[in-house]
C-alpha cells in the first residue's frame, strides 16, 4: 500500500494516542519514593484519597460479583444474550462460581474480622484486602481505562513488526510481545498480564504464545524490585541487583518456552477463525516503513472515541470482577498455609544440599524461603531480612523476583484471566524457574560479593 493513501489525520491518530499511552504506561518518573510511572502515580493518589474506603469497596465488588454469578447461573446464560460482555463476565463454570463464592465469604470475614484470626490477621487477610487489593483497584482503574491507547492505535503493530527478528528466534514469540514485557518491566506485572490476556482474547496470540508471555514476561516492575531489595537492607546495591534479575530472567526466558509445560501448549487461537498477525515483510518494503504502515492501518480502524472509553470501562470491570475474587480466594489460602503450617519449610528441605553445594551461607534458613514465594513475592524477603549474610539476602531477594509466579498477585491474575494456564502449570513453572534462575543468581552473587 502506498504512503499517499494515508491522510495527515491518520498519522495524528496513530502518533498522539500512542505517545500518550507510552507516557502513561512506560515513562519513568522520579519521585520521593524512587522511579515510577504516571499510571502508578494516579493509582497512588486514588489509594491515598480512598484509603479508608477501599477495603469496603473491594469487599462490595467481590460480594456483588458472587451474587451476580449465582443469579446468572440460576436464570441461565441466555438471559444475557443481548449483553455479551456481561454474559462472559458473570456466566462462568461451577469451579469459578464456587471460587467467587469462597472469595466473597473470605472478604466479608476479613473486613468484619469474623471467624479464626488466621483468616483476617495482618499477614493473611488484611494483607490482601487491606493492601494488595487496594493496589489492584487503583491500578486496574487507570490501566484498564487507558489500555486502549497502547493496544488500539497501532503501537503494538509498530513494535511487533520491528521486534520480530529478535523475539522469534530467541523466545519463539511474536514481536508485539515486547510491549507486554516492557509495560511490566517499567510499570507492573499485572499490566503485562492484562495486556497479554486481551491480546489473546482478540486473536493476536496463540495459546502457547499467551501462556509463555504471561508466565515469562510479566516481570516484576522496577518499583516492586526497589521495595524488595530495601526489605533485605541492600538498597545501595540496587543496580547490580536488578542487573542480576534481568540476566537470570533472560536465561529463564530462553529456556522455558522450549520445555514442558509451555512447549506443549497448542499453537492454536482462542477463536478458530483467528489468523493471528502476519509478520512477513513484503518484497520492496523496508522493516520500519512496513511497521509504520501496519500501525497506521490499525489506527484507521478506530473511528469512535466512545468505543475506546467503553472498551476501557469494560477492561476495568473485567479485572475488578473477574480477577479480584480469584486473588482473594487463592491468595488467602496460600498465605494461610504459609503462615500457619510448616509445609513450605518442609518443601524447602531438598534445596539445603543444593545451596550448600553452591556455597550459600546459612543454607538451611535460606531454603525455607525458596518455595514460600509461591504464596506471595514479599514473604521470602521478609523472612530473609534477619539472615546475617548479605550475599544470602541478595540471592533470596533476586530469586523471589525471578520466580515470577506468586499466587497473591500474578499467579492469581493468570488463573483469573483468559491466559490458558492451569494451577498445575503454574506450580511446575514456578519450580522450573526456581531451578533455572537460582544457579545463575548465585554465580553472579559470588562475583559481586
Amino acid at each position: 500500500m502506498k504512503n499517499n493513501s494515508y491522510s495527515i489525520f491518520d498519522h495524528i491518530k496513530f502518533i498522539i494516542p500512542s505517545l500518550i499511552g507510552v507516557f502513561l504506561f512506560m515513562s519513568p518518573i522520579k519521585t520521593e519514593d524512587g522511579l515510577t510511572i504516571p499510571i502508578a502515580i494516579l493509582a497512588g493518589k486514588v489509594q491515598s484519597l480512598l484509603a479508608d474506603q477501599l477495603s469496603g469497596i473491594m469487599m462490595v465488588i467481590i460480594v456483588f460479583t458472587a451474587i451476580m454469578t449465582i443469579i446468572v447461573r440460576l436464570l441461565g446464560k441466555e438471559k444475557l444474550d443481548r449483553t455479551p460482555f456481561f454474559q462472559q463476565l458473570f456466566y462462568v463454570n461451577m469451579f469459578w462460581t464456587m471460587t467467587r463464592v469462597v472469595a466473597a465469604i473470605f472478604a466479608v470475614m476479613v473486613f468484619f474480622q469474623l471467624g479464626p484470626e488466621f483468616i483476617h490477621s495482618a499477614n493473611t487477610g488484611q494483607m490482601l484486602l487491606g493492601d494488595l487489593l487496594h493496589v489492584l483497584f487503583a491500578v486496574f482503574l487507570f490501566a484498564g481505562l487507558f489500555l486502549p491507547l497502547l493496544m488500539n492505535f497501532g503501537l503494538l503493530e509498530l513494535f511487533g513488526t520491528l521486534m520480530t527478528k529478535i523475539m522469534r528466534p530467541l523466545f519463539r514469540l511474536p514481536g508485539r510481545a515486547s510491549i507486554d514485557s516492557l509495560a511490566s518491566w517499567v510499570g507492573d506485572g499485572t499490566i503485562g498480564v492484562l495486556i497479554t490476556s486481551k491480546q489473546y482474547e482478540n486473536g493476536y496470540y496463540t495459546k502457547r504464545e499467551a501462556a509463555v508471555i504471561g508466565t515469562t514476561f510479566s516481570v516484576v516492575s522496577i518499583t516492586f524490585s526497589l521495595v524488595i531489595i530495601a526489605e533485605v537492607g541492600l538498597e545501595h546495591m540496587f543496580l547490580p541487583f536488578y542487573g542480576t534479575v534481568l540476566a537470570a530472567g533472560v536465561v529463564a526466558a530462553l529456556i522455558m518456552p522450549r520445555i514442558p509445560p509451555l512447549s506443549r501448549k497448542p499453537d492454536t487461537y482462542i477463536n478458530k477463525d483467528a489468523e493471528g498477525i502476519s509478520e512477513e515483510i513484503p518484497a520492496g518494503d523496508h522493516l520500519f516503513s512496513f511497521s509504520y504502515k501496519k500501525a497506521l492501518e490499525r489506527a484507521k480502524q478506530e473511528k469512535s472515541v466512545f468505543k475506546v472509553f467503553k472498551e476501557g470501562g469494560q477492561n476495568i470491570l473485567d479485572m475488578w470482577m473477574g480477577v479480584a475474587p480469584v486473588v482473594m480466594a487463592f491468595g488467602l489460602i496460600a498465605l494461610i498455609i504459609a503462615e500457619t503450617t510448616p509445609i513450605f519449610q518442609w518443601l524447602g528441605m531438598p534445596f539445603v544440599p543444593f545451596m550448600e553445594l553452591m556455597q550459600i551461607p546459612h543454607a538451611k534458613e535460606a531454603s525455607e524461603t525458596v518455595l514460600i514465594g509461591f504464596a506471595d513475592m514479599f514473604l521470602p524477603s521478609i523472612l530473609a531480612s534477619t539472615i546475617e549474610a548479605e550475599i544470602t539476602r541478595f540471592i533470596i531477594a533476586a530469586l523471589s523476583v525471578t520466580q515470577l509466579i506468586y499466587m497473591s498477585e500474578v499467579g492469581g491474575l493468570l488463573i483469573g484471566s483468559k491466559v490458558p494456564v492451569s494451577f498445575k502449570d503454574l506450580v511446575i513453572i514456578f519450580l522450573l524457574r526456581t531451578i533455572i534462575t537460582l544457579p545463575v543468581i548465585t554465580i553472579i552473587a559470588h562475583l559481586i560479593f
